[in-house]
């Protein structure tokens, strides 16, 4: 309850500052998540995913109040999804009367055997509230900032399709190792995901392009560590943070 109240603050506190902002921009990036701890390296290990498996466009939207000349604050909210769906290696799966087994595919005949996979849905919607710094004003051709600030990522990671239990291993024939099949729908999620806070820091250039709008290319790096709680508990803490990359149009008012 406390974290949806904490996520109805958030949008209500967007909403709000975009009445009195100084500048709007809507941007679109490309998300690189850091996928970090034990979760993702045996999904890494055991399937086919590759870390970028989960890098994907996001969409966004920020506001800007000015403060002075040289400073103002900056609220914004990104949007990424991914699914990706991917195949154990090496193992292939047998359907016997206690249900399915997985083998190593040296011993299986393609003809009998079958692929095992799941998908993985990740999803992330960081919330930024930075100070922003354009240390040679906002006039000229070029107009560098850089700032940071704080960061709140609602989050979530979904697992569905077929689970190798890998920690109960089974022995046929004398020799081959055999492990349980499992159906698997499993989410990481507090109702409309998991919240987590964090830092980042950013930097970039605006280019003017008319009297109210300037192209705005950026860069951010956000870090949000946090631990599994339900579906995945027992796994190390994950970093949901990563480096985000953008190409924006801002309005002036």
């Amino acid at each position: 309850m406390k974290k949806k109240l904490a996520a109805a603050i958030i949008v209500f506190g967007l909403a709000a500052g975009m009445a009195s902002a100084n500048m709007l921009t809507f941007r679109m990036g490309y998300f690189v998540p850091r996928l970090t701890g034990d979760f993702w390296d045996i999904e890494f290990q055991n399937m086919t995913f590759k870390k970028g498996s989960f890098q994907d466009a996001s969409l966004g939207i920020c506001f800007e109040l000015f403060l002075t000349r040289d400073f103002s604050l900056v609220a914004g909210l990104d949007v990424f999804r991914k699914n990706k769906a991917a195949l154990y290696k090496d193992y292939l799966g047998i359907t016997l009367e206690d249900g399915g087994w997985a083998l190593p595919n040296v011993y299986v005949n393609p003809l009998y055997g079958y692929e095992i996979k799941h998908s993985i849905t990740y999803a992330s919607a960081p919330v930024q509230l930075s100070v922003k710094w354009t240390p040679l004003g906002r006039k000229g051709n070029i107009i560098p900032y850089i700032g940071g600030g704080a960061h709140a990522v609602i989050w979530n990671i979904r697992m569905q399709g077929e689970f190798v239990d890998f920690g109960d291993e089974y022995v046929v024939n004398g020799s081959i190792p055999a492990y349980p099949i499992y159906s698997v729908y499993a989410e990481e999620s507090d109702g409309i995901g998991r919240l987590t806070f964090g830092w980042q820091v950013f930097g970039g250039v605006m280019i003017p392009v008319g009297t109210r709008m300037t192209v705005d290319v950026g860069a951010q790096y956000f870090s949000s560590k946090t631990e599994f709680k339900s579906a995945f508990e027992g796994f190390e803490p994950i970093d949901v943070g990563g480096f985000h990359i953008s190409l924006g149009i801002n309005y002036w008012f």
